[in-house]
Parts: structure tokens; sequence; C-alpha cells
């Protein structure tokens, strides 16, 4: 009864004021608010223009909000998918709904997975549904071991969503971007080296021609904001030594902004890691050795990660835009595994808040963006879900594309269904 009175109510809020904020307060929560506050019980969130303007036990809203009682429920900030797809693929068999890679471009770093995405894909109900409200898109890889530019979005399906359209430049440094540099990880390196030559040079060494060692005139501007630390690269790479390369890298560049994705290895440079201050985003799925990169991988990566102090955040990796939603029962399973809750929550929104530089985000505190998550239970249980969700401080919509047709199908008389060929 609870739930579908929440519901109901996300879903009034939701019609009733279009894209405009609410001014509501959240009554009787038990709030996780990623900050020294820890969790707070039968605490009270007041949302205003969008933000959180208060939070507390004590604490009470303006006379005249609208209260909201979630009957001692988990409110949560919005997750925060650190690496996804989502909305620049529907089937990735269909290459007229993919946008994630260009194998056929002459172009890599100028590549923007922005001018691919689709806020009214599929994908994107279906990852805000599971309490997803923010999103970082990379771009695959298609002919380069740079695969372009990626993206940051809220997961609310309106044309503007996208908050930053030159977030990152995503690089391919293990043994997918070795194939791509040549067939071999000093090839890679090679080419890295010669793209930060060229991004350096820019527009100097192009004044002759189109051509630099490694980049065109187009990548290498697209380019040189990364290699000046002014744009964060997101490294793919899982052996320990691909690893200590990316380290070797910041050393000897120590003004570039790092963090590095898969890491399946990184247990075993964890040390080595927090010395060098390399933030990871890690899928806590990943435990078994898929590929000769991945030997050592283990369920108790994470657990080593955080407990050597390495900033670590949770995703779900993989090339489908549907399956980011999968952050969630990842961080499940690194509990499982060993994590603290509050440290698998703080991989899911303020971890990867700091790693994208999303100022306001991932907590719940007064002046922040108001992207809140009602759960029906435990966050991290997978039979919870998510009640109400807020990103910006608007009420969203619990439906997806399957939840309609779910509805539909669920209790429809036998007279109402389309009736099958007959031979």
């Amino acid at each position: 009864m609870i739930r579908t009175l929440l519901l109901s109510t996300a879903a009034a809020l939701s019609l009733a004021a279009g894209a405009a904020a609410q001014n509501v307060a959240l009554v009787n929560a038990k709030v996780w608010t990623g900050t020294d506050a820890g969790t707070l019980e039968n605490a009270t969130i007041y949302i205003s223009n969008g933000n959180v303007e208060g939070v507390g036990v004590n604490f009470a809203p303006p006379s005249g909000t609208q209260l909201i009682d979630v009957a001692g429920n988990w409110v949560t900030p919005g997750i925060i998918a650190p690496f996804s797809r989502v909305g620049t693929v529907e089937v990735g068999a269909e290459d007229s709904t993919n946008d994630t890679s260009a194998s056929g471009s002459p172009f890599s770093v100028a590549l923007r997975a922005a001018d691919g995405f689709n806020p009214a894909a599929t994908p994107v109900d279906v990852t805000r549904i599971e309490g997803v409200t923010r999103i970082a898109v990379a771009p695959a890889n298609g002919g380069s071991m740079i695969a372009g530019q990626g993206f940051m979005a809220d997961t609310s399906g309106a044309p503007d969503s996208i908050t930053n359209e030159r977030a990152f430049v995503y690089v391919d440094l293990g043994e997918g971007g070795a194939g791509l540099a040549g067939g071999s990880r000093p090839a890679a390196w090679s080419a890295l080296r010669g793209a930060f030559a060229d991004a350096r040079g820019y527009p100097a060494r192009f004044m002759a021609h189109n051509e630099g060692d490694t980049l065109t005139r187009a990548d290498a501007q697209a380019f040189g904001p990364a290699v000046r630390g002014q744009q964060l690269i997101l490294v793919s790479a899982h052996r320990a030594s691909d690893l200590r390369l990316v380290m070797d890298l910041k050393t000897e560049n120590p003004n570039l902004n790092l963090a590095i994705v898969g890491a399946d290895e990184g247990w075993i440079v964890a040390d080595e890691l927090a010395d060098a201050d390399i933030p990871v985003i890690i899928d806590p799925f990943s435990n078994l050795p898929g590929s000769f990169a991945q030997l050592g991988a283990t369920s108790r990566n994470a657990e080593r990660l955080i407990e050597a102090g390495v900033p670590t955040a949770f995703a779900h990796l993989g090339n489908s835009g549907h399956q980011s939603r999968l952050v969630l029962q990842s961080a499940g399973n690194a509990v499982a595994n060993g994590v603290d809750f509050d440290d698998a929550m703080a991989a899911m929104t303020t971890v990867p808040a700091d790693i994208f530089g999303l100022q306001g985000i991932g907590s719940i505190e007064r002046g922040n963006v108001a992207d809140l998550v009602v759960w029906d239970g435990d966050p991290l249980e997978v039979s919870s879900a998510p009640t109400s969700i807020f990103i910006d401080g608007v009420a969203q919509s619990l439906e997806s594309r399957q939840t309609k047709l779910r509805d539909r199908y669920l209790s429809l008389d036998e007279t109402e269904k389309p009736l099958a060929y007959k031979r």
C-alpha cells in the first residue's frame, strides 16, 4: 500500500508540474546523506527550486510546504553510472541504432558521443527507473585506441539533458587498444605519445599539412585540453603491468587528470594507485579471468582497492545501453564480498561525482542539486526498487516501455487479445 501511494504521489507531482521543480519536503525518511552526517533516521529533506535547501532530523520546512511522508524508507542521492552507453545504442546488432563507434572515420579524439545521444531512447527510461539519475556516456573504440569525447547527462529524457558534452576523452590502453594501434602494447603507447606531441604542438606542427605523427588537425585541437590537464582522460586498462604504465604516465605528466576504467588486477597495485591518487571505475561482477589481461580478477578487488585508499567507483561495464542500471547489483555484490555498505554507496554517488567534477551532486546537503531517490527497501537489495525519483528537484516518471507493456498485457482479458493466425 505504501509503495502504491508513493508511486501515485510521484506520478501526480510529475504530471502537475511538468518540467518545473517543486517545493516539497520528504518527511519521516531514512537518509543516506553521503556526508560526514552519515545516515539520518526520521529526517526531513526540503526541496526548493531544484535544490536541497534543508536536511536534518529536527529540520522544519517552511509553512505551507507540500509534505510527502516516505514512511521511514531509505532516501539516497541519485545514483551515478560512471560508465555507460545509454542513449547511443538501442540494439547493438542493428547498425542504424548504434552510434557508439565509427570504425570508418578518419577522426578519433574529435568524435563527440554527444552528437549521437538520443534522450528519447528506451534505455534512458529503463536506467532512470532503477534509481540512476546521472550517466557518463563513453564512445566505443572504432578504428583508433582513442575513441573520442564522452559526455555527462541526466536521465530525465529531456531534450536538454546533456550537462557536459566534453566531459572526458576515452582511451583504451589495454589489449583492445593494442590491437587497434598496430598489434601490440608498445604500438599503443607509441601512438599515445605521438598524440600527446601532436596536441602540444598544435597548431604550429600542422602549418604545412593536416597530419601529425598520430592525429589529424581536428583531433590534435580536440585533444589539447586533455593533455593540458583541463579535461579528464578516462583510460581503459585491466592488467597490473598496464596500470603501472598509466601511473608512469601520470608521474611524467603530473598535471594530467586521469581515471582508470576496468582495473580488474587493480588490487595487485592498490597501494601504488593510492599513492598516485588515480581513481578507478571497476565492475565488482568482473571476477573471472575473461582474458589474459584479467587473470588476476577476483571478487575481492573492490574491497582491497578501497582498503588501500584508492578512490573507487562502481559501474556495470559493457556495451549494452540497457544494462548500466545494474550498477546497483554490482554494488550489492561488492558488499557481499567484504565492502562496507557506506563505501559501496559512495562508489555510486560521491566518488563518481568527484571523478567527473560534478559540483553539488552525489550527496544530500543544503545547496546541492536535488537528485534524490526514495526506495522501498535497502537500496542494495536486489528486490528493492525506487518509489520516487527526483532530478533537479523534479519528480520523474517511473514508467518505461517495458512497464507499459507489462501493465497492458498482465491482466488482459482473453477476449481482448488479438487472434493468432489460424492454419
